[in-house]
């Protein structure tokens, strides 16, 4: 049954991401705002969906803690599902990703659309300096910014090397880090395209202000936060037959 409900769900959700892709072309002579809203649809429907067909349902801890912008998010990486959510959750925001997914047909062409900041991971010096010179750039125009510290999707249980880029980048800016946690990995594992019932735990900690603060000491706070949040959170998925 889980098979056959992921299938469907991807029987929507690939058709829906080639639209919005191919609208977010289309308005990339129109204001940023209103074409950030269209493109990230596909990600509401697609939560939405996901919750529907799948069963995959979510709960939020610490709405109240999101301050205004603009303010650098950063967050575990476990899942597909974060990488929907967060992104509409905390808009406008641009997200720090692999240069390479952009070239990916249609869901690149809208990602683009929403003023990521690609980096070229073959080039890690370069990538190091584009990476603090697009993140300042992005808050400066009243974007916040979503940096998976990790690099790419860990394992549940597992806790990757925390890079501190995106500290660097609130440190440099003088906005305060925004920590969120969650288990998405149980119902969306990665390198797999199951969909799996549940309820998500998505924990959004206080806003950690970065005055007097090495990016070190912020990225190490940041962590110990996250994965103490998660180790505590309630198992996600539900067994079905």
């Amino acid at each position: 049954m889980t098979a056959l409900r992921s299938f469907f769900y991807y029987l929507v959700n690939i058709p829906y991401a080639a639209i919005c892709g191919c609208l977010g072309v289309i308005l990339l002579v129109s204001p940023y705002r209103f074409r950030y809203w269209v493109v990230t649809s596909w990600n509401r429907v697609s939560v939405s969906w996901m919750r529907f067909i799948c069963g995959v349902d979510y709960k939020i801890l610490g709405a109240d803690n999101v301050p205004e912008g603009p303010y650098v998010v950063l967050a575990k990486h476990q899942s597909d599902w974060e990488t929907l959510f967060l992104q509409y959750y905390f808009a406008p925001l641009s997200t720090i990703l692999k240069k390479e997914l952009l070239h990916i047909p249609f869901f690149g062409w809208g990602l683009a659309c929403l003023k990521p900041i690609a980096i070229d991971r073959s080039n890690p010096r370069e990538a190091i300096k584009q990476l603090k010179r697009l993140g300042l750039q992005r808050i400066q125009e009243g974007n916040n910014v979503l940096v998976f510290p990790e690099g790419t999707r860990v394992a549940v249980g597992e806790a990757g090397n925390y890079a501190r880029g995106g500290a660097d980048i609130a440190v440099s800016a003088g906005v305060p880090i925004i920590p969120v946690a969650h288990n998405a990995g149980e119902c969306c594992p990665r390198r797999s395209y199951m969909k799996h019932a549940g309820l998500i735990t998505v924990s959004i900690g206080k806003p950690i202000e970065t005055e007097g603060k090495t990016s070190r000491e912020l990225t190490q706070e940041v962590k110990d936060w996250i994965e103490n949040e998660i180790a505590n959170m309630p198992t996600a998925r539900q067994e079905t037959r």
